[in-house]
């Protein structure tokens, strides 16, 4: 699989939409080995900052020497933005190679009438990714947030933070 196929296959599940729930992400990440638990999460919520708190945390650990994932939500420029250790991008091929890794599972998953959403084949890459490299810490931004957000599937967060948004006086 190449990083155009990778994408095309991850813009195909936009089509079903949002569906709640931690079972679908559960199975998939435990037929990749459950990597997500050999990481340390900050774990970030909220309706608005996220983003910019995500990016802020993850440049303080990075400066302070620690190997640091940063997967966020969306993306502005180029989708890899999602997913980035020390400020430096997922590359094409590491995109490829992982998406190698997770279709197969998602596609046996979906024979068993568990179809993946978009946001939780994204987590499961990021979660992948940041365990292959060995990061010492990730900072992890919820989708829609909630007990069901396909984030929660990780254990005992070192730091949870929830944003919240506060109308300028001016």
């Amino acid at each position: 699989m190449n990083y155009t196929e990778a994408r095309e296959y991850i813009a195909a599940t936009e089509r079903f939409g949002i569906k709640p729930g931690l079972e679908r992400i559960d199975k998939m990440m435990a037929y990749l080995g459950n990597p997500q638990d050999k990481l340390q999460f900050v774990h970030i919520a909220g309706t608005n900052g996220k983003g910019s708190t995500s990016t802020m945390v993850g440049s303080i650990l990075t400066n302070q020497g620690y190997r640091t994932g940063l997967f966020t939500s969306p993306y502005i420029m180029d989708f890899r933005e999602r997913f980035m250790i020390d400020g430096i991008m997922i590359s094409e091929l590491e995109f490829a190679e992982i998406m190698t890794k997770i279709v197969p599972v998602s596609e046996m998953l979906e024979k068993s009438g568990y179809r993946l959403t978009q946001f939780e084949l994204i987590t499961a890459v990021a979660l992948l990714w940041f365990a292959e490299q060995e990061c010492d810490v990730v900072v992890l931004e919820c989708g829609l947030g909630g007990r069901l957000d396909s984030t929660n599937i990780i254990k005992d967060p070192l730091c949870s933070v929830i944003t919240r948004w506060i109308t300028p006086i001016f």
